[in-house]
C-alpha cells in the first residue's frame, strides 16, 4: 500500500490538472484550483467550471455556494488573455441563474465588464463581456446599474464602429434588455440614445444587425408614452425607408414594427402621408409565411378606426390579396387579415369590391376554426358585410350560417358576442333567420339567456331578431306581441313557456 501511495505522488500534477474531474464531484477543489498563482492551471480551472455550469441551475447554485463568483470576477482583469475569455465563459454561463444574478448584483461587477467593452480590449474578451451582460441585465436594478455605469453609451461606440460589425449583434440584445419599461427609455431619450439608435437603423448594411436594431425599436414602441416619443423622432419615416430593404428578415422586423407604432393615432395618418402604405401592403404578396402575418398585423393596426388607411389599403389593391390568405395560411395571417377586411368594409364602396372578389366564401372555412382570435374577427369582418340582403343570401348559398349557429356552443365571451353580433344582422331576411333556427340557434340563445354568466345584450338582441320571424314563438315566450309584428298563416298560441 505505502509504494501505491508514493508512485500515485509522483504522478505530475500537470497530469492531474489537465482532466480537472469536475464531473467526478470534486467541484470544490476546482473553485479552490481558481486563486492558483500558475496561470495554466487557472485557464483549465475555468474552463471546466464552464463545463460544470453548463450542466443545470442546480451545478451553478453549488458553484456559487462554492465561492467561485469572487474568484471570476477577478479573473476577467487578468493579464493573461485566455484567463480572462475562459473566466467571462464561466462567469457568463453563471449569469444565466438567478441566484447568481443577485449575487453578482451585490458585488457591482457591472462596472467591470462595461470595462470590457472598451475598444483597446481583445475582440474575443468584448464578445463574453457582452454575453455576460445579456444575462446579467434583465433586471431593472442591473439595467438601472448598467446605465449609470455609462454602459448605453459603451454600446452605441461598439454599435457605430463598422470594424466592430461582428459585435454588433451581442450589443443590440444587450440593448434590448435596457429598454424594457419606459422610465429606463425616457432616461435614455434625455441623453439623445433614442435618436442614435434610430439614426443607426439606415447606418448599418448587414441585415442580421439592421432586424436587431429594429427589434429593440419594436420593443421601445410597447407604450403609449414611448410611441409619442418615437413619433417625435421621426421614426415613421426610417421604417418606411426600412421597407425597400430586400432581406426578408429586416422587413419581417420593420412589419412588426410599423404595426407596433400604428397604436399611436398620429402615427397611421404618418405612414400615409408618407406614402407608407403601399409599401406595406406589397408584403402581402412575400412568398415568406412570417413576412405575411407581420403584414397583415401592420395593416389591421393601421386601419383600426382609420378610414382613410383603409381606403389606401384598397387603393393598393391590398382587399384582393386579404381575402386570398383567408385560406391556407396560418391562424395568426387568417385573424389579421379578416380584421383589417372587416375595418376596410364599414366603407360602402370598399365593402362591395370585397364583396364582389368572393370574401363571404372565403370567410365561411374559419368559422369552424379553434383558434380564438380567428373567430373573433372573423365573425367581426362578416358582421361588416352581410349588411344587405344580396350578402345575407350569400352567405346562405356558402354554407356559413351552420358554423355561425355552433359558435353559440362558445364559452369565449368573445367570440360568443361576435357570433351573437353577426347572428342578429344575418336576421333580418326571413330566409337567413329561417335557416338559423333549423340549425336551432332559438333554442341555444334561449340557453345563453337563461345563464347568469353568458347572457349578454347581444345574446338577448339575436334572440329578438330571430323570433320576428317566429312570431308563435315569441308570443309563446313573451307572451305579447309588438304593433309591428304582423301575423300570417300558420300563426298559432302554443301557451307560455317560460320567461326570458
Amino acid at each position: 500500500m505505502g509504494k501505491k501511495v508514493k508512485k500515485e505522488s509522483e504522478t505530475p500534477c500537470k497530469e492531474t490538472f489537465e482532466a480537472l474531474p469536475v464531473e467526478s464531484k470534486t467541484p470544490a477543489t476546482t473553485v479552490l484550483l481558481l486563486s492558483s498563482p500558475e496561470e495554466d492551471i487557472v485557464i483549465k480551472a475555468c474552463e471546466a467550471i464552464h463545463i460544470f455550469a453548463e450542466k443545470g441551475d442546480e451545478n451553478k447554485v453549488s458553484l456559487l455556494e462554492l465561492g467561485a463568483l469572487g474568484p471570476l470576477c477577478q479573473l476577467i482583469a487578468h493579464n493573461n488573455k485566455l484567463v480572462r475569455r475562459n473566466a467571462f465563459m464561466a462567469l457568463g454561463i453563471m449569469a444565466i441563474n438567478g441566484d447568481v444574478k443577485k449575487a453578482l448584483k451585490k458585488m457591482d461587477v457591472i462596472p467591470q465588464l462595461i470595462d470590457k467593452l472598451s475598444l483597446e480590449d481583445f475582440p474575443v474578451i468584448q464578445h463574453l463581456a457582452l454575453e455576460a451582460l445579456q444575462n446579467v441585465t434583465t433586471d431593472e436594478d442591473t439595467c438601472n446599474t448598467f446605465r449609470e455605469d455609462q454602459g448605453f453609451e459603451k454600446l452605441m461606440e461598439i454599435l457605430n464602429n463598422k470594424d466592430l460589425s461582428d459585435l454588433h449583434a451581442e450589443a443590440l440584445r444587450v440593448l434590448a434588455n435596457c429598454l424594457r419599461d419606459s422610465e429606463r427609455v425616457q432616461l435614455i431619450h434625455k441623453d439623445g440614445g433614442l435618436k442614435r439608435l434610430i439614426d443607426f437603423l439606415l447606418t448599418s448594411n448587414v441585415s442580421e444587425i439592421q432586424t436587431g436594431a429594429v427589434q429593440c425599436i419594436t420593443r421601445v414602441a410597447q407604450s403609449y408614452e414611448n410611441r409619442k416619443l418615437l413619433h417625435e423622432l421621426n421614426l415613421e419615416k426610417t421604417l418606411i425607408e426600412l421597407m425597400s430593404v430586400s432581406e426578408i428578415g429586416v422587413k419581417t422586423a420593420t412589419c412588426q414594427a410599423v404595426a407596433a407604432m400604428s397604436l399611436h393615432l398620429a402615427s397611421k395618418d404618418c405612414f400615409r402621408d408618407l406614402g407608407g402604405i403601399p409599401a406595406v401592403v406589397q408584403g402581402l404578396s412575400s412568398e415568406s409565411p412570417k413576412l405575411r402575418e407581420a403584414t397583415t398585423q401592420a395593416l389591421s393596426n393601421l386601419t383600426y378606426n382609420n378610414h382613410h388607411n383603409a381606403l389606401a389599403v384598397y387603393k393598393a389593391g391590398g382587399h384582393e390579396i386579404l381575402i386570398q390568405l383567408l385560406r391556407g395560411s396560418c391562424s395568426r395571417t387568417v385573424a389579421n387579415a379578416s380584421a383589417t377586411l372587416g375595418n376596410m368594409a364599414r366603407q360602402e364602396v370598399v365593402r362591395c369590391r370585397i364583396l364582389s372578389h368572393g370574401a363571404i366564401h372565403a370567410l365561411v372555412e374559419p368559422l369552424n376554426s379553434t383558434d380564438k382570435w380567428v373567430l373573433v374577427n372573423t365573425t367581426q369582418c362578416l358582421a361588416a358585410l352581410v349588411c344587405d340582403t344580396e350578402a345575407r343570401a350569400e352567405l346562405l348559398r356558402a354554407g356559413g350560417l351552420h358554423p355561425l349557429v355552433n359558435l353559440l356552443q362558445s364559452h369565449d365571451k368573445d367570440v360568443l358576442n361576435n357570433a351573437c353580433l353577426t347572428i342578429n344582422v344575418c336576421a333580418s331576411d326571413e330566409a337567413t333567420a329561417v335557416e338559423m333556427c333549423k340549425f336551432g340557434a332559438l333554442e341555444l340563445l334561449q340557453e345563453i339567456n337563461q345563464s347568469v354568466n353568458r347572457r349578454s345584450s347581444l345574446s338577448q338582441l339575436a334572440m329578438m331578431s330571430l323570433l320576428d320571424f317566429n312570431l308563435s314563438v315569441k308570443y309563446s315566450l313573451t307572451g305579447h306581441l309588438a304593433f309591428s309584428d304582423i301575423i300570417n298563416d300558420g300563426f298559432y298560441d302554443a301557451g307560455k313557456v317560460c320567461a326570458l
